[in-house]
């Protein structure tokens, strides 16, 4: 019987040693705080009934107790990230501490999640990074109802596709974007054969603008996509008004082969 007991509390000592080490956040009683994550959270675990938490918002936890007359000890809550894991002791509080907690780099853990690709965040970098930057190329070009619309670049890093696409509307009318919807089509596609799209939906979209008096910019992010080359990827860009303007633009197969490797 010792000789089991000596060996529990042998595997047992390095998790009670890493759980001491955990970082501290103070939880006063009648106060709610916010853990801020650098990326959309996917899961969260509480170790005690007495708390509850929700998500406000993809990448904020609010945490508060269940019955503020009750007495809290003590409580571990860990929060994953697409590419991270956290964990943190919560501990009785006084007035005054903070009630917004950052999850900074020191408290993340890597996570290798074979096929979850890159995180929004790091998306959102390698975006602005090309957003920056003066487009180069201008692989396909079209013109309707005086905007002038542009695939700037193709740009690829792992299985992602980056689209930089553009808009100048030589008129004086502004601009009031309805939607922007991507299909892969047949080339010769009328009309009344609109059934046979299959819409594709980006990873990532960098800029949410609305409107637009003359230039409009951005970047869409796709994951790796293939067709056959009797097809298109179609970009439609549509106006608000009930005559508004449609602008549709072509990208062919060969666009995205002829892809460039995203610089660093």
């Amino acid at each position: 019987m010792k000789t089991i007991l000596f060996f529990l509390l042998v595997l047992c000592a390095p998790m009670l040693h890493a759980q001491d080490k955990l970082p501290v956040i103070y939880l006063p009683l009648n106060l709610t705080i916010h853990f801020i994550s650098p990326e959309p959270i996917q899961y969260v675990d509480i170790s005690t009934k007495e708390l509850i938490g929700d998500l406000p918002l993809k990448n904020v936890l609010r945490l508060k107790l269940r019955d503020s007359t009750k007495s809290f000890s003590s409580s571990v809550v860990t929060v994953a990230g697409e590419k991270f894991i956290a964990q943190y002791r919560l501990l009785p509080g006084y007035p005054g501490v903070p009630a917004a907690i950052n999850i900074v780099p020191g408290d993340m853990r890597p996570l290798d999640i074979s096929g979850i690709g890159l995180s929004q965040n790091q998306l959102k970098v390698l975006a602005l990074s090309l957003i920056a930057s003066r487009p180069e190329k201008h692989a396909e070009k079209v013109k309707a109802f005086g905007i002038k619309g542009q695939l700037n670049h193709v740009y690829t890093v792992g299985d992602y596709i980056f689209l930089d696409i553009g808009y100048h509307n030589r008129t004086n009318l502004k601009y009031d974007i309805a939607d922007f919807r991507f299909d892969v089509v047949d080339k010769k596609v009328t009309k009344a054969a609109n059934n046979q799209s299959v819409e594709v939906k980006p990873e990532f979209v960098l800029l949410n603008q609305a409107a637009f008096t003359k230039n409009y910019r951005n970047i869409f992010v796709f994951k790796k996509m293939s067709f056959p080359g009797n097809k298109v990827l179609r970009a439609e860009l549509s106006e608000k008004q009930l005559s508004g303007r449609v602008v549709t633009l072509s990208i062919s197969y060969q666009d995205i082969l002829d892809a460039d490797t995203l610089p660093n």
